[in-house]
């Protein structure tokens, strides 16, 4: 064969391979165009900012050590190894939230390798394409049982109400992460941190506990802590501690008198059960559904009083409230403490509260203000017919009863637990409620909602000042307690 014919029909080969190529690439885009307007990710094709991964494979769940000291009420918190699967929860609705989140977000992924940043489904969706690495989220029907059991810390950006959504997150479950919060709400009682502190406060808690000597633990926060050369000496003793050792610039570590303190906030558990005696907390439904992911609860093997073995339990931070609803009528609700008969509450509805959820609603109804670290549940009456019906404190543990009466004509009393979960119930059914036990186990603490609270700059020798400078802060600050009419922050009387 001439030469030139060979080389014409290889040339037109090499043509034609090309051609072939360029519309297998034409192709594979019109897919990954199709795909993003169905809203469906094709992780093959998709750059590196855009993969939203399945947290269930991520490793399971650090569970940190509380630890109590003589000079405080509060714990410290002991990190056994480095916490790797982080919740990130910012407010809903707010796009300065949104950006604070994504600063936050690479902040940490840059500075602590290893780090698994975790958002809700919607959450997830609205952010993962403003963040340069893979996060981790799930299905919102099973997200509160893989969230339970990968989740190591949960970090918080908004007001009161996205801690009530993190701490409702993990409501059916007797042990719930770390939660470190950032103050970018309304109000931000329960907020620790000021947003402008993240670094510093992010690596306190980070650190807590992280077992290699410094010597340099004085403000600011980032300067460099003294290595001393444990990486080839204390290493080698405790392998341990090479997990620590992967943090950017290996000097962050506080040492083991530097801890974060920990506040364990008392929870409620509630059973409501209809007619028949039958537990009925399955078919509680979220209150918004701009919040899908709390979904329905599952079967939790625990028990509640009076409820079978398999009764699933619900866990309330704040309150649980039952109202009147749209009815014109005030609700009739009979009241017994430890199955002995309280009182007929004739009312707009009933409270009861934990300490923490003493300065919400149980507060604009009338409620006494308890410190959180009283062991106690408060029953408030929400506009009673009777000016001498009053706000009762009892133990902690008490169990309280309510039920309605036949004198409600049938009616159907809306109840809602932390406002994030809700129900109807109707005559002969009841809710049943206590205080959660705080356990301490050879495993660590069990029950209670732990969260990370600044350290007072002025504690005393008997740790008092430590334990109250927050939340005699937050009363004077932010509820402006006593304040005198006419008075601005500051004045004198």
């Amino acid at each position: 064969m001439p030469k030139s014919l060979l080389l014409a029909r290889t040339c037109h080969t090499d043509v034609n391979t090309t051609i072939m190529a360029l519309n297998q690439f034409r192709t594979a885009v019109r897919g990954c165009r199709s795909s993003r307007a169905l809203n469906v990710r094709l992780f093959s094709v998709s750059c590196q900012r855009s993969k939203i991964l399945e947290v269930s494979t991520l490793p399971d769940r650090i569970v940190p050590h509380y630890q109590q000291t003589s000079t405080s009420s509060l714990l410290s918190l002991q990190w056994p190894r480095p916490p790797r699967n982080i919740l990130l929860m910012p407010k809903l609705h707010a796009p300065k939230v949104t950006l604070s989140a994504v600063e936050f977000a690479k902040h940490v992924h840059i500075n602590y390798p290893g780090l698994n940043l975790v958002f809700e489904a919607h959450v997830a969706q609205s952010i993962h394409e403003n963040l340069p690495f893979p996060i981790y989220t799930t299905d919102p029907s099973d997200c509160t049982v893989q969230f339970a059991k990968k989740i190591d810390l949960v970090t918080t950006m908004g007001g009161d109400g996205t801690i009530l959504r993190a701490a409702s997150l993990f409501s059916t479950h007797n042990s719930v992460p770390p939660i470190l919060s950032f103050s970018m709400g309304t109000l931000g009682f329960l907020g620790e941190w000021k947003f402008e502190e993240y670094k510093r406060a992010w690596r306190e808690c980070y650190m807590s506990g992280c077992p290699v000597p410094v010597e340099d633990l004085v403000a600011p926060h980032t300067r460099a802590a003294s290595t001393g050369g444990w990486q080839s000496q204390t290493a080698e003793t405790d392998p341990q501690l090479l997990d620590w050792d992967s943090v950017r610039g290996n000097g962050k570590c506080m040492g083991l008198n530097r801890t974060s303190k920990i506040l364990l906030r008392n929870r409620l558990r509630v059973g409501i059960y209809d007619s028949q005696g039958r537990n009925i907390n399955e078919q509680l439904t979220p209150t918004s559904m701009a919040e899908p992911d709390l979904g329905t609860p599952p079967i939790a093997h625990s028990r509640i009083s009076g409820g079978s073995d398999n009764s699933p339990l619900i866990h309330a931070i704040n309150e649980i409230a039952i109202d009147r609803g749209s009815h014109p009528h005030l609700a009739i609700i009979d009241i017994y403490v430890n199955n002995h008969f309280l009182t007929e509450a004739v009312a707009d509805g009933i409270l009861i509260s934990t300490p923490t959820g003493s300065t919400a609603y149980s507060l604009s109804a009338g409620g006494s203000i308890i410190h959180p670290l009283v062991k106690s549940l408060l029953i408030t009456p929400i506009s009673p017919r009777s000016l001498s019906f009053r706000p009762l404190v009892l133990p902690l543990h008490t169990k309280v009863t309510f039920k309605l009466s036949k004198r409600n004509r049938g009616r159907e009393l809306p109840i809602s637990i932390d406002g994030k979960r809700r129900i109807g119930v109707t005559i002969g059914m009841e809710v049943r409620v206590e205080g959660e036990r705080l356990a301490k186990t050879d495993e660590g603490w069990t029950g209670g909602v732990p969260c990370v609270i600044r350290a007072s700059s002025r504690g005393d020798s008997d740790g008092i000042s430590e334990d109250d400078d927050s939340w005699v802060g937050g009363l004077n600050g932010l509820l402006k307690f006593n304040y005198p009419f006419g008075a601005g922050p500051g004045e004198e009387h």
